[in-house]
């Protein structure tokens, strides 16, 4: 009798301190500590989202949680590149794409953009060109490779391979285009914007721009507040018109949660850290040994009782041999592999060695500058801001104002679609009295700079094109006499490959030896070239806590 009565009054006590602290939490939701008024009264006032746990995963990522580590620390040197000097670094939680973006995955957004911006009208034709990727990549002198040529990307056999022939600013392009699907699939679903507006009433002059409908939401979807405003909770959003008041807050805004950060390439931090999953040799706050690969051990096979002997990644084993003795192969593939063919790292990442070397986000620069910055690293940064119109809105692309650009190899490219937000460089005006940045372009901040010239002397100016830091190729192109764009070479004698336009390509591929899947290891190309063996897979920021909630209390 005496144990009941105890645990009612202990059940009672239970709940009351329950309720009081729901009530206490309420009253922070729901009220101002700044000024006492309420949030997110019907009567109006400040509108915020209480209710925000964290962000919500985006598809086709995986979370990686953030830390310190080593980064550029090879296993050896033999190529003699002296490009992989150690530096101690913090990256920031962030997510990165399971796989490799594949061929699917692509031809899903040329599917979009030859539906959207079709090829056979004029004003369009270089939007889908410039974003097919470039086949011809597996053409060899002496090689029987135009089986690939033609069927590699298209074909249903490779369509969860990954794409191959894609330059870094294809790439680029292709992570804007997969911001806007994603965040206008994710409006729809939570019924702000018209259901099946992104099938039935897309056109050139009606698209979905992320960065648009944050900053100019009524001029999204060419204006049509039928398809932004077309959806059953549309109407919850903020305050609505009254008395002949004016509607507040209707659109969906940052401050919201609802809308994903972009995707973009990941940084060569975040890249190298994402690859060693060095968390899997974590124990409590240090790392237990060094890792050379992905994966456990100093050695490409696996050391598994089921699977002993088996290679861990695809990468060519030697001279004339890029997947073993027919019948018993050693890595299962010859070119590329398909995604998810051999184990995952222990961050849950497929192919973080081997099948395809992956673009990064970063200039290429042969050191990494840990004096000045060893948080977030990331060489590359070029600081725009959205053009203005006289009246004070921002300008938004139209059909007659795509902005194209023409590569040094002469092929055309869009980096401004209809429905977009124009882009201009800073100026003075943003940079006064900064001690931060003082440039739009800061890629070659400290490297390849007048600064870091030994020609440069204060308050005068480097005189000539070999006096710059790095006298690289300067490719250009020139129109003849019928306006026929051809590429123009550069015939003077240059000292290095190195400049603002090469970016940098992390992990082995199937043609590559097996040093090369050291995730320390990198090289550089041309960010406006490709190959047959340089794929990419996108990152996404996390904002908010370095953890997941479920993660926050784990411990080992």
């Amino acid at each position: 009798m005496r144990t009941n009565v105890a645990f009612k009054t202990f059940f009672t006590i239970a709940i009351g301190v329950s309720l009081l602290s729901c009530n206490s939490n309420n009253k922070y939701k729901n009220n101002s500590r700044a000024t006492g008024w309420d949030i997110n009264s019907k009567d109006g006032g400040f509108q915020y989202n209480t209710d925000f746990k964290e962000q919500e995963t985006g598809p086709g990522l995986v979370f990686v949680e953030g830390g310190t580590y080593t980064m550029g620390r090879v296993q050896d040197d033999v190529m003699h590149d002296w490009n992989n000097t150690p530096t101690q670094q913090h990256v920031q939680s962030f997510y990165m794409d399971e796989t490799e973006v594949t061929n699917m995955m692509y031809m899903e957004y040329l599917d979009w953009l030859k539906s959207i911006f079709p090829p056979s009208q004029e004003n369009y034709k270089h939007i889908y060109n410039g974003a097919v990727p470039d086949t011809l990549v597996w053409r060899n002198r002496l090689g029987f490779n135009e089986t690939m040529v033609n069927n590699y990307l298209r074909h249903p056999a490779y369509a969860n391979y990954p794409v191959v022939g894609v330059s870094w600013i294809q790439a680029a392009e292709f992570s804007k285009w997969r911001t806007n699907r994603v965040n206008e699939l994710m409006l729809e679903k939570k019924g702000y914007t018209k259901e099946g507006a992104r099938y039935n009433d897309v056109s050139a002059e009606a698209t979905f721009d992320t960065e648009t409908y944050l900053n100019a939401p009524t001029q999204t979807y060419g204006g049509s507040d039928e398809i932004t405003r077309g959806g059953k909770n549309a109407d919850k959003l903020g305050t609505q018109a009254t008395d002949g008041g004016e509607a507040k807050n209707i659109y969906v805004q940052r401050k919201d949660g609802v809308l994903l950060p972009e995707y973009r390439l990941p940084t060569e931090a975040e890249w190298e850290y994402a690859a060693l999953g060095m968390v899997g040799i974590r124990e409590y706050n240090t790392y237990r040994g060094r890792k050379k690969y992905p994966w456990d051990g100093q050695y490409t096979r696996s050391g598994d009782t089921k699977r002993q002997g088996d290679q861990l990644a695809n990468f060519k084993q030697g001279a004339g041999d890029y997947g073993g003795i027919a019948g018993w192969s050693d890595d299962g593939a010859d070119i590329t592999a398909e995604v998810k063919s051999y184990e995952p790292n222990d961050f849950g990442l497929y192919d973080m060695a081997g099948n395809v070397a992956e673009w990064v986000a970063d200039v290429y620069r042969p050191i990494v500058d840990d004096e000045f910055n060893d948080f977030n690293y990331y060489r590359g940064n070029v600081y725009t801001k959205n053009e203005i119109n006289e009246d004070g809105t921002v300008k938004i692309v139209s059909p007659n104002e795509v902005v194209y650009d023409t590569l040094s190899n002469g092929r055309i490219v869009a980096r401004a679609l209809p429905g977009q937000i124009a882009q201009v460089p800073i100026d003075e005006t943003d940079t006064y009295l900064r001690t931060n940045y003082d440039d739009s372009d800061q890629r070659n901040f400290r490297d390849g700079d007048k600064r870091s010239s030994r020609y440069f002397e204060p308050f005068n100016e480097i005189s000539t094109s070999s006096q710059r830091m790095y006298n690289s190729p300067q490719f250009t192109t020139e129109a003849d006499s019928m306006g026929v764009i051809k590429p123009k070479h550069d015939d003077s004698k240059r000292t290095t490959l190195v400049s603002d336009e090469v970016r940098v390509y992390k992990g082995g591929s199937w043609r590559d030896r097996a040093y090369w899947l050291d995730p320390a290891q990198r090289r550089y190309f041309p960010q406006d070239m490709a190959t047959d063996y340089i794929g990419f897979r996108n990152a996404m920021s996390r904002v908010g806590s370095k953890s997941q909630a479920k993660n926050k209390t784990a411990r080992n």
